[in-house]
């Protein structure tokens, strides 16, 4: 019986599969020989750091001399001149944003809302680590990314990334944060790695959120001067300068701070990249009462309302170079240098069909009429500028915190008109997912759920919050908030319910649950990676490959994430046989993981014939039923994929 990994997945391993499709002459295998180290594998040079739970087994290569063959006019190498950006620390950053982890989220059902039929995800623990584990299930499925990471001004926490430990264990290892847990680093610009350690953090997430993004998703960062210039470069390398959209302007601040030592800052940006280009459709504004009062009709039109259109154009064109006269004998040349949009036959069809004005006394120089019932689009295009009187202002995004949570409770948190505009342009599905992996007190999420009760959608949102303390000295602290992911936790419940008390849309499905999930080390035992670790001495203690502390539901969540299913899908529990067992969505997943399971249990589980079917490895009476489980659903249920944990 097979064996699921338990473990994310081996993005190396996935990027030389992409290089096998199209040179598989430059891809072969080699045994693996890396020494087992503490639920690791490690080469005797420790060049790769990659993850694997099988030492000596077979893995892909790529035989880099038969590469350059193969690419023998256009390799780049050496100190030869190129344009890229590079910094200290950026090799070891790619290689963790590959490296897999054997991590897992665990279920949280007394913090959730809804737990069993909200499609709303809260996942708390380090994103990079959140991002490794969603690879699978959400692979281009994700619609819209929304992030606010820290800015970098010296003050701002920078996630330092080691695989090979949780991040709480690292902060403590490097004297980040004392034996209390209490941050003791800042990232302040006498660091020589000021601009490199940030973008060491932003480059690893960046990469594995790309990779989430639907072939029409959009992400939206925002950044300040800081660090804008830097993030644009490193964006236009994840993403593709093509797919580069805009660069938003959002004015944070009314009024300037007359003790700015040169200029009062007002704005921040928020870039603005999609996954690619051409599959993508932006959202447009809803037409306002000042775009609309711009089209008048002067002449009774009977086609309704419209507004003059500069019928000239610089690129010059013979065709389009006449003499025009006016209704009232004034010949009128195109402007110098410039010709008619029109040539002169389709001119002359517009004219007769009454859609060329000449002025309200029939002498003046001739325009287009563009009449408003007749626009492309539904509308309004999007404009660079994003004005506080539209999306608001920072003061009115704290103000919506402490509204809600009777207590000034957050630094900086955006308001839910910026969100909202982004949550337009993104153009979202009424299905679609929306993650924000830096969600602090997670207005996106208030955002979305604002969005579904008004217009009926059922969008659903992952919010993923490192457990990062609150400051002590905090009015957040003072309420009785410990984390920021509590903050976020908490506006939610709050949100959704002050929500659901006002006007919804009937259409709604009035989701404003979420399930908690928080990132932990796995399920798994060590031996369960690393069986040549043990020695014969441990073997009796390493029976069971799974953590003592673990519950059942525990490891369904890890099963889910190892298999790629959806993370938000309906759980049952049942007894059958006085066993528990869990069925996902009813029969895509069917698991069981308790002991004693007998032929008798298995021929009444194939009867669900389920999708799919998980044991515990050790969970057979005898390994001769464990050996039969196979042959029984091959019986009755041949369509169902047996695996054991």
């Amino acid at each position: 019986m097979d064996k699921l990994k338990m473990h994310s997945p081996n993005l190396t391993q996935e990027n030389i599969r992409k290089i096998m499709e199209v040179f598989p002459n430059c891809v072969t295998e080699i045994r693996d020989e890396r020494k087992a180290e503490g639920g690791r594998l490690k080469d005797e040079k420790e060049e790769n750091s990659s993850f694997s739970p099988h030492p000596s087994s077979l893995r892909y290569a790529v035989d880099f001399d038969q590469l350059r063959q193969e690419l023998s006019d256009s390799i780049v190498e050496g100190p030869q001149e190129r344009y890229h950006l590079d910094w200290p620390g950026k090799r070891e950053a790619l290689l963790t944003a590959n490296a897999p982890i054997a991590k897992t989220l665990r279920p949280y059902r007394e913090e959730s809302v809804d737990f069993d039929t909200t499609k709303n995800l809260f996942i708390e623990g380090d994103n990079l680590d959140a991002l490794k584990l969603l690879q699978e299930t959400y692979l281009g499925k994700v619609k819209m990314i929304y992030i606010d990471p820290p800015y970098n001004t010296g003050n701002d926490f920078i996630y330092e990334d080691d695989f090979a430990e949780n991040t709480e264990e690292f902060l403590k290892r490097t004297n980040q944060k004392d034996v209390e847990g209490k941050r003791l680093v800042a990232n302040t610009e006498s660091n020589g790695r000021f601009h490199s350690d940030w973008l060491s953090m932003i480059y690893p997430r960046l990469k594995l959120g790309r990779n989430l993004l639907s072939d029409d998703g959009v992400i939206f960062i925002s950044i300040d001067d800081n660090e804008v210039a830097q993030l644009r470069k490193i964006c236009d390398e994840v993403f593709g300068e093509g797919n580069f959209v805009a660069q938003l302007v959002w004015e944070r601040a009314y009024s300037p701070k007359n003790d700015a030592k040169y200029i009062s800052n007002s704005h921040d940006y928020v870039l603005m990249y999609v996954k690619q280009i051409y599959d993508f459709s932006i959202g447009r504004l809803p037409r306002t009462a000042e775009a609309n009062a711009r089209y008048q009709n002067p002449d009774n039109d009977p086609r309704g309302v419209w507004k003059p259109s500069d019928m000239s154009v610089k690129t010059y064109n013979e065709e389009c170079d006449y003499p025009i006269t006016t209704p009232a004998g004034r010949v009128i040349e195109p402007p110098a240098g410039r010709c008619w949009s029109l040539s002169k036959k389709a001119f002359l069809e517009r004219l007769k069909d009454n859609r060329i004005y000449f002025g309200s006394e029939g002498n003046s120089v001739p325009s287009i009429k563009r009449f408003l019932s007749e626009l492309k689009y539904d509308g309004m295009a999007p404009i660079s500028i994003m004005p506080y009187k539209d999306v608001g202002h920072s003061q009115e995004g704290a103000k919506e915190v402490t509204a809600l949570l009777e207590a000034g409770a957050f630094d900086g948190p955006k308001p839910i008109r910026l969100l909202r505009r982004l949550l337009t342009l993104a153009n979202l599905d009424n299905d679609s997912v929306t993650l924000d992996f830096f969600s602090g007190s997670a207005t996106t999420a208030h955002a979305v759920m604002q969005l579904n009760a008004e217009d009926g959608g059922n969008r659903k949102f992952i919010m993923v919050q490192l457990s990062e303390a609150c400051d002590e000295k905090s009015e957040a602290f003072k309420a009785g908030y410990k984390t920021i992911a509590e903050i976020g936790k908490e506006r939610i419940r709050r949100a959704g319910k002050k929500i659901l008390e006002g006007e919804c849309h009937e259409g709604w499905n009035k989701d404003v649950g979420f399930r908690v999930l928080k990132l932990d080390t796995s399920n798994m035992a060590d031996v369960y990676y690393a069986p040549d670790a043990i020695n014969q001495t441990e073997l009796f203690d390493a029976v069971d490959n799974v953590k003592p502390d673990r519950t059942p539901e525990d490891l369904l969540f890890q099963v889910l994430l190892d298999w790629g299913v959806d993370l938000t899908l309906p759980i049952r529990k049942e007894s059958i046989q006085g066993k528990m067992v869990f069925f996902v969505a009813e029969n895509s997943l069917v698991a069981c993981f308790d002991i004693g399971i007998t032929e008798a249990f298995v021929r009444e589980l194939a009867g669900y014939k389920p999708l799919r079917v998980v044991f515990r490895d050790n969970g057979f009476e005898s390994d001769a039923v464990k050996i039969n489980a196979e042959q029984i659903f091959r019986q009755l249920s041949p369509e169902t994929e047996v695996k054991a944990i």
